[in-house]
């Protein structure tokens, strides 16, 4: 699999289920502008798949308080995904999250991601895009892997701050922390701090 990261997020257009439960289109270029966490899933109605989509929707407000919006995709039909939207939490379903679940029935957008695992289902691939459609960030599970949304935004963080001061972020790095310069004294004199 080659990395898509630094390369520009292939487009698509697809059915989606919008948070409001109406069917649209969804242009994922028309994002320009803002952050982008587009992820992957396998299957609605399965196991791993609720606590993740469910965890994001609960990070939601920070995620747009950053710029930041989250698309999710699996290769169910958009009606798939608007029945388990209505179903209770409590029954299987994952209720009413507040942003688009994307169908890929024919599976193209997990293959042009790199995601397509035999033909059937998507990896658990998730993949931070910048606001000029670049993608900056990747990581890709297994299908019994869940993902930490808490990564998932610390990314983010990462990758704003980088914007921001032209540093760069070391390892465990949080936001409020310092960067440092990416120059040769600049991880020095980091390293003499943290290490």
């Amino acid at each position: 699999m080659s990395s898509l990261v630094t390369k520009e997020a292939p487009d698509f257009t697809a059915q989606a289920v919008m948070a409001d439960n109406s069917i649209e289109e969804l242009k994922l270029s028309s994002y320009r502008g803002n952050y982008v966490i587009l992820y992957f899933y396998p299957l609605d109605f399965t196991f791993v798949c609720p606590s993740e989509i469910i965890a994001f929707d609960k990070a939601l407000d920070k995620f747009r308080e950053k710029n930041a919006e989250v698309i999710g995709v699996s290769v169910d039909s958009e009606y798939t995904h608007f029945a388990w939207k209505n179903t209770a939490i409590e029954k299987g379903g994952i209720g009413n999250i507040r942003y688009p679940l994307v169908a890929d029935l024919n599976k193209n957008i997990a293959r042009d991601y790199g995601v397509l695992h035999d033909s059937s289902v998507a990896l658990r691939g998730l993949f931070l895009i910048d606001r000029e459609g670049i993608i900056r960030h990747a990581v890709v599970n297994d299908l019994g892997l869940g993902r930490n949304v808490d990564e998932a935004l610390r990314m983010l963080d990462a990758l704003q701050y980088t914007e921001k001061y032209g540093e760069v972020c070391p390892a465990n790095w949080k936001e409020g922390e310092k960067g440092m310069k990416p120059t040769a004294e600049g991880v020095a004199e980091y390293l003499a701090k943290h290490v």
